[in-house]
């Protein structure tokens, strides 16, 4: 389940403002007709152990208010925080100067910090300018011979009140990890599907894709719904801000409860109160230590 949790391959960005805009004009169509009834797409991929997926979607906000808040290791580590198998997340550098989010990874129920794995992203702002913005979040290695995670955010403007969001999540597996997750996705994921429709059953009803791509997809789909909650809550006061997030990112998943639904709402809220608490007080004594 961990695996299916987390994400790498190098994927094939837009990298600049003018190839994201056109981007969104080439997914016109899919942007304003389907299954989601929103502004949104979705793709992945599968190769050779190779997993991506992408998502990308029109979002009712300024360039000028998203473009900031989504630049800042703490910002992303209010995001990141709102994924139920985020435990913790911290900021802070390497001996060689590097940003870095340090980010505990485990299940979807509360657990001590200690039992969930530990993953140093490496943080980069790699373009940021009036209308186009690029972050880079990069991890080398991972447990059971995974490798090359990234989770990659770009951003451009459309309009004085439109923005274009791209979130590209994507890891690359071993042998080891493959074979952990068809493990995974035969026995307690195995009536898991992500969002992708690959046909229809007698009655009409769509059938999902299943499997590692299914995974990739529903992990995808929770950090955008993250990065949304998150500008949709800036809003709010400053002291209401972080449980807004929380509310709203469990009501965004909760729209798609095939996929998606892993707990109810109180569990849920009670569990990243808990969560966010160890990771303020953390926050505070190493600010407080010389």
């Amino acid at each position: 389940m961990l695996l299916c949790t987390l994400a790498a391959l190098t994927p094939a960005h837009a990298q600049d403002g003018a190839a994201l805009t056109a981007r969104h004009a080439a997914l016109h169509a899919a942007l304003g007709s389907n299954q989601f009834q929103r502004p949104l797409y979705l793709e992945s991929h599968e190769e050779s152990g190779d997993l991506q997926g992408d998502i990308y979607a029109r979002v009712a906000q300024p360039f000028g208010v998203a473009g900031p808040a989504l630049q800042g290791m703490e910002q992303w580590c209010d995001i990141l925080i709102l994924h139920l198998n985020v435990k913790r997340c911290r900021a802070g550098a390497t001996t060689a100067g590097d940003d870095t989010l340090s980010i505990n990874i485990g299940r979807k129920f509360d657990q001590p910090v200690a039992d969930a794995h530990l993953f140093g992203f490496r943080y980069q702002v790699a373009r940021s300018g009036p209308d186009y913005l690029r972050v880079v979040l990069s991890a080398a290695t991972g447990p059971l011979g995974t490798r090359r995670y990234r989770l990659v955010l770009e951003l451009v403007a459309l309009d004085p009140g439109n923005s274009f969001v791209h979130l590209s999540y994507a890891y690359a597996q071993g042998a080891a990890a493959r074979w952990a997750t068809r493990v995974y996705l035969t026995t307690l994921g195995r009536a898991k599907v992500g969002f992708s429709i690959v046909g229809h059953k007698g009655d009409g009803q769509p059938v999902y894709i299943g499997g590692t791509r299914g995974a990739i997809e529903r992990n995808a789909m929770r950090f955008y719904l993250a990065i949304e909650a998150y500008l949709g809550a800036l809003s709010a006061p400053a002291a209401e801000q972080g449980e807004q997030r929380l509310n709203d990112w469990f009501t965004a998943v909760e729209r798609y409860p095939v996929q998606l639904h892993e707990l109810e709402r109180d569990a849920y809220l009670q569990m990243k109160r808990l969560e966010i608490q160890r990771q303020q007080t953390l926050a505070a004594i190493l600010l407080a230590t010389p």
